[in-house]
């Protein structure tokens, strides 16, 4: 089954099957294992894949990524990295972010495309809680990616990091 394709599950619900497949350019990526482990970033996953439909994949979001990808954090939050190299780095990235946060929705999707320059900018919002606290995050972010064949190969990320230390409670008041 290729990357990707739909399948029914039990109860008739729709699940995806993931799986080391090719991209347009015949490049075999490696797989993402235990995507469970994601289930907090599902509002995210799912915004971004809406984002770039038509534009990149089809697939699920870690399949958009190129396998040799360049991720920048303009705008983070301390001991977050400013730059991240590769696809699988990114997973690893984002990995204990369900430990933290776990995302309720995502939102308010605005997609500007620039088809001579393969750039697709998307706005969005999110709201979530902490994990243990319960405690309220919200956020808008500002993600700037570069596509080729199908892929998104650059990305640059802006959020607002008051908006992370509030939910998160630091500095402690």
């Amino acid at each position: 089954m290729r990357s990707g394709a739909r399948n029914h599950g039990p109860f008739g619900r729709k699940i995806l099957i993931f799986e080391a497949g090719a991209n347009r350019r015949g490049v075999v990526k490696t797989a993402i294992a235990d995507l469970a482990d994601f289930a907090g970033l599902d509002p995210f996953f799912r915004i971004i894949e809406r984002g770039l439909d038509g534009l990149a994949g089809p697939g699920h979001f870690f399949d958009l990524l190129a396998e040799d990808i360049t991720v920048e954090y303009v705008v983070t939050v301390p001991g977050y990295p400013r730059q991240v190299q590769g696809r699988a780095a990114v997973a690893e990235l984002y990995r204990p972010y369900s430990t933290m946060i776990i995302l309720d929705r995502c939102f308010d999707l605005a997609v500007h495309h620039d088809a001579t320059k393969g750039v697709v900018v998307l706005e969005y919002a999110s709201e979530g809680h902490v994990v243990g606290t319960g405690r309220r995050y919200a956020n808008r972010y500002i993600s700037v990616l570069t596509l080729r064949d199908g892929e998104v190969t650059h990305w640059r990320d802006y959020l607002d990091p008051v908006a992370v230390f509030d939910a998160l409670g630091w500095p402690s008041r």
